[in-house]
């Protein structure tokens, strides 16, 4: 039997309007409740000596039920002949916004609900702008309600002409207006008599109308990496990219490409925990694949197939936001944000314009974004990001971004922007022409001390190694009388970098402020010696780049973990130490940065 397809519906509306008594009604008139549900939930209200109400079947959660108001979007399913529905409950209390967001990003159509007496409310408005937002198009209006005003249908005609207009300048079309009373079922699975003069569509009719979007499978592919997985026993020497397939397929044999790093490879196999072996992972499948060469990739890149169209990859974008935070999004600082697996630290650039979602004014020129605005912004991230806009792919073109652990806002990216402007660039421009020179040139330096200034960069896998090789290294070059320092990245952790608590962030102040430092260093005429952990291409062009216009020397000891790049010279993880150091001393005076002799 072959499986009906599925469509996720979110029911939008200002408080009160009666979103969850429409979807209680439709839950019962379609007979997909559970057996005895209806008459358990009426015989408590009887118990308890309240009025029986259809919305009760929905909100389930207790101080819902005590303030009358859906606080959490709710989940439920009911089936037509056509179609499988997954309907979302949002809430339509203001405070509640963060909620109704996180439940219209999964929807590919809306219902919004407009109570009769009231009209459109503020609320009604905020929904059908944010939903807008979303790029959900198709919506169905239900006028609730009904039977206060006597089943008017010239009433109705008014809210209609009302909220058309208002769906209109959102660019949204509604597929329909339904005349409703859901407490009394009214045009929600059948059509009524009590409104003869309205022809169209019933509300279940409406939804099995209703177009789904475009399969995810016929998507490029899109797989998020969420972690990479090793195995040691029984001589399994499997490496695991472990993750969801979003959208697209793919197969064994398949050559792949992971953003933003560029590595690319082939898949080998297919896994997965207690399924059968399998050839191909499509959308929305849990898989693992191996590759045929082994790589150095971080939890985060998004692996896409090789050659179809790539995800964008830069750290600058244009995205529309809506803020919810209790303190307002300032420029200029960090915030946390989480597209898919990945996880990068952002800024506010620049706010190109607020809209007001009550009545669509814009107002530029804010230098803050306040609770509930909604804007057109430029973020720009610490590192290159890989994504998709909203248009082109949903699951890697949305995002949150988190302020003091908590989610402050959402987003969705409209446009990939070049990062040739970056906040790093603008720093360094900023901060060599304020560099305060003393009197004593480089070349004074250079003659006193008998050798060149030089950062010397050790970075691979091997970590221990890589540490035991730089010591040793400063060590001959202060024995031959060199000006020398070996910098412990834990002095930083541990001095510079101790108000940092979270790792990623504590990573990436780690680069900066190490070349900050080494520019310090290096201007001093020293031979800066280092140790960090794996970094990557953009790890490097950082340190490069602040550490300008001096150069860096990069030894990777271990795992080559650059893409791109090619360091000064490999050593091997076993390579012997005081033999390191001589082929190293080869290198600097092949760079000419110590003499071709020893004083």
């Amino acid at each position: 039997m072959a499986q009906q397809e599925q469509m996720n519906i979110v029911v939008l509306g200002h408080v009160d309007h009666g979103k969850s008594t429409a979807i209680g009604r439709l839950l019962a008139d379609t007979h997909s409740l559970p057996e005895g549900k209806l008459e358990q939930v009426q015989a408590t209200c009887a118990k308890n000596a309240r009025p029986f109400e259809y919305a009760f079947l929905l909100d389930a959660l207790k101080d819902e039920q005590a303030q009358g108001i859906t606080i959490d979007t709710a989940r439920c399913f009911f089936k037509t002949k056509l179609r499988d529905y997954i309907i979302i409950d949002a809430p339509g209390h203001v405070e509640f916004l963060k909620n109704m967001v996180t439940g219209a990003a999964r929807a590919e159509a809306a219902l919004l609900v407009i109570d009769a007496q009231e009209g459109i409310a503020e609320n009604s408005r905020r929904h059908g702008y944010l939903a807008s937002l979303l790029d959900i198009t198709q919506f169905v209006v239900l006028v609730n309600k009904m039977d206060l005003l006597n089943f008017d249908g010239a009433l109705f005609e008014d809210i209609r002409m009302q909220c058309a207009d208002f769906l209109g300048n959102l660019g949204i079309r509604p597929v329909g207006f339904v005349p409703v009373s859901a407490r009394h079922g009214d045009n929600i699975a059948t059509r009524s008599p009590n409104t003869p003069w309205y022809t169209g569509m019933s509300v279940l009719e409406h939804l099995d109308a209703l177009k789904n979007s475009a399969g995810k499978e016929q998507k490029p592919f899109r797989f998020p990496l969420q972690d990479i997985y090793k195995f040691t026993a029984d001589n399994d020497d499997r490496r695991i990219f472990a993750g969801t397939v979003e959208t697209g397929s793919v197969k064994t044999g398949d050559k792949v490409l992971f953003l933003p790093s560029r590595k690319k490879s082939q898949i080998k196999n297919i896994e997965g925990f207690h399924t059968p072996v399998r050839d191909e992972a499509g959308a929305g499948s849990t898989a693992g694949f191996t590759l045929t060469e082994e790589i150095y990739v971080r939890p985060g890149e998004i692996m896409c197939r090789a050659n179809e169209p790539p995800p964008h990859v830069s750290s600058r974008f244009k995205a529309n936001i809506f803020w919810m935070g209790r303190a307002p999004m300032i420029q200029n600082r960090k915030y946390k944000l989480k597209l898919a697996t990945s996880r990068a630290f952002v800024k506010l650039v620049e706010i190109v314009t607020v809209t007001d979602a009550t009545d669509l004014s814009r107002s530029p020129g804010k230098l803050q974004l306040d609770r509930h605005d909604v804007a057109e912004c430029i973020l720009e991230a610490t590192k290159p990001l890989a994504f998709d806009t909203l248009s082109e792919i949903e699951a890697t073109g949305r995002f949150v971004i988190v302020d003091h652990y908590e989610i402050a806002g959402g987003g969705i990216i409209m446009e990939s922007l070049p990062d040739t402007d970056s906040i790093l660039r603008d720093h360094i421009r900023r901060r060599e022409i304020s560099w305060e020179k003393g009197h004593v040139s480089a070349g004074h330096r250079q003659s006193r001390y008998h050798h060149k200034a030089k950062f010397v960069l050790f970075t691979g896998g091997a970590d221990a190694k890589k540490r035991e090789i730089a010591k040793m290294l400063e060590k001959k070059l202060f024995e031959d009388n060199y000006v020398t320092y070996y910098l412990g990245i834990e002095n930083m952790d541990s001095g510079l970098d101790a108000d940092v608590t979270d790792d990623q962030e504590m990573k990436e102040e780690r680069i900066r402020r190490l070349g900050e430092l080494a520019r310090i260093l290096t201007d001093s005429g020293q031979i800066l010696i280092t140790a960090v952990g794996e970094a990557d291409d953009y790890d490097l062009e950082t340190l490069k780049m602040l550490n300008a216009p001096h150069e860096i020397l990069v030894l990777n000891v271990g795992t080559n973990t650059f893409s791109s790049f090619s360091p000064d010279m490999h050593i091997g993880e076993d390579a012997d130490v005081p033999a390191t150091v001589i082929a190293i001393f080869d290198l600097l005076r092949k760079e000419a940065i110590i003499p071709d002799y020893s004083i």
